[in-house]
């Protein structure tokens, strides 16, 4: 009794209660009108065939589209009420402004040294196109003077993170969706709090959503009595709106501007397999930026800051000099719910189309709309050799489903699906003929892909491509390849369940 008081009076259970009320609200409205209900079915249909032509006139995901559809015309009243709540990323006139102020901003602070982009053209016209367009869409340039290392675990991660953060002499930036109270977060606030008294500027950006659970209501007024300044991204409140549904899924870490983190990796104990592990061993990647690159990121930050604060703040560029080591191409990107465009798909999507020989991909999550799956078994039917790793021990049994769901048209395609005996693995790689590679944070699912604000880094021949390829190499002999034959043999009810998953995955 004592924890579930606990808990109901805790915020999260005070958000959750204060959304339920608003939805028995609704529900008891309905049931008021009883009486009328021949009107309201009449009118409902009439609305919901409304609703069916506008969502049909958007810009969007087919199967998003299509998701919406089916609630909507199989159960008009309910299906109306939870699009007019949480459906598509409507933003208010003000909103709008302001997103354009913060895109006029990226692009003001970003310029492509054209010198570097005619260099890749000359070398490989297609990646080129890959480049050009990241520049075009969200003003992201690509970099030549960029040293990269890559990180294939949690552990080799924190381990250069607290290395670098101590060397840390102007300011350090965080962004991340989650951040949690034990041993890792500890060790990076006590080396936060030692900067920020040396008059280190530090700021933190961490999700309200993300770390409802994780983080106390006042935790930025906590972190300002250490001179830490700290902002919640979009902060959870028991209103139904449909920006419950953006979330800041970044996770970048940048220090004075010259060097930037950014992965999988959360800033808590799970991702260093650390205390509990209820889900095996946790596999994870990031990667570290130093020189030009990290500029790209810097700017993804202050955007966000810009955006949250409604400051205007407006770093000046590092002079990188030329930085030893650097090899290759690297490209970070930004991706934004708002802007309609899917940024990290596209990214992805041009990989998978220019690969000659093999590509390989780490993702936690396989929830894909048509045209990715099509582009994965076109690739594989045409001889390439298309290989996802997915997790062995799920965190969410009900997405485990939803990526289990896939596996049959893709086996059928000829694309090679493996999952990670040792635990889960929440690395979000791409890799192509030794060539193209994609780090980030995005998921290879809806959410992901069209709903959070996200970022990544696209490489070509950088010089961390053979710790990305070892990486796989090392992954695969841990993994059981899951067969055509083991994605049929499944009882006749579940094959049910997995294709009403597959049909509402789009909605999760």
């Amino acid at each position: 009794m004592k924890s579930f008081l606990k808990l109901l009076f805790s915020r999260v259970g005070m958000v959750s209660l204060g959304i339920l009320l608003q939805l028995f609200v609704l529900l008891s409205s309905l049931l008021w009108f009883r009486e009328y209900e021949p009107m309201i079915n009449t009118v409902s249909g009439v609305l919901a065939w409304v609703f069916v032509l506008y969502i049909l006139a958007q810009k969007g995901n087919p199967a998003y589209k299509m998701a919406w559809l089916i609630l909507i015309l199989g159960l008009p009243v309910l299906g109306i009420t939870l699009y007019a709540f949480f459906g598509g990323s409507r933003l208010s006139k003000r909103l709008r402004r302001k997103m354009a102020e913060i895109d006029r901003g990226m692009e003001q602070a970003l310029s492509q040294e054209e010198g570097v982009m005619g260099e890749l053209a000359l070398l490989d016209p297609g990646a080129a196109v890959q480049a050009r367009y990241l520049r075009n869409t969200v003003h992201c340039p690509v970099y030549r003077n960029t040293v990269t290392d890559y990180y294939p675990s949690g552990e080799a991660f924190f381990a250069q993170v607290f290395q670098s953060l101590e060397g840390a002499k102007r300011s350090i930036y965080l962004e991340y969706f989650i951040v949690e109270e034990g041993e890792i977060w500890n060790r990076v606030l006590e080396i936060l709090i030692r900067k920020a008294a040396l008059g280190v500027d530090v700021r933190l950006i961490y999700d309200d959503f993300g770390c409802i659970r994780r983080l106390s209501a006042d935790y930025e007024k906590r972190m300002a009595e250490l001179r830490i300044q700290a902002r919640a991204f979009n902060r959870f409140i028991p209103i139904l709106n449909s920006r419950l549904n953006n979330r800041d899924h970044r996770k970048l870490l940048l220090i004075d501007g010259v060097e930037g983190f950014t992965g999988g990796v959360n800033l808590a104990d799970e991702y260093a397999n650390l205390g509990r592990q209820p889900f095996g061993r946790w596999k994870d990647a990031g990667i570290r930026l130093r020189g030009d690159g990290v500029w790209s990121m810097t700017a993804m930050f202050l955007s966000m800051w810009n955006y949250i604060t409604e400051e205007k703040r407006v770093d000046p560029r590092p002079d990188f000099g030329t930085v030893a080591g650097a090899v290759g191409f690297v490209q970070p990107y930004l991706d934004s719910p708002l802007d309609d465009e899917a940024v990290g798909r596209t990214v992805f999507l041009n990989i998978i189309g220019r690969a000659r020989r093999y590509v390989w991909i780490m993702t936690p999550y396989l929830i894909i709309d048509e045209a990715m799956a099509e582009a994965l078994t076109n690739a594989a039917k045409a001889g390439i050799d298309v290989r996802i790793i997915t997790p062995g021990i799920p965190d969410k049994p009900y997405v485990y489903e939803m990526t289990r769901a896939n596996y049959g048209p893709l086996l059928e395609g000829k694309v090679r699906i493996f999952e990670y005996s040792p635990g889960f693995i929440h690395s979000k790689v791409f890799l192509s003929d030794d060539e193209a590679a994609a780090v980030g944070t995005v998921n290879l699912d809806f959410r992901s892909l069209y709903l959070h604000f996200e970022d990544g880094v696209w490489l070509y021949r950088a010089g961390c491509m053979g710790a990305i390829r070892a990486d796989f190499d090392e992954t695969f002999p841990q993994c059981r390849e899951v067969t055509l034959s083991d994605a049929r043999q499944v009882h006749f009810y579940h094959r049910i369940y997995r294709a009403l998953l597959r049909l509402i995955s789009p909605l999760m």
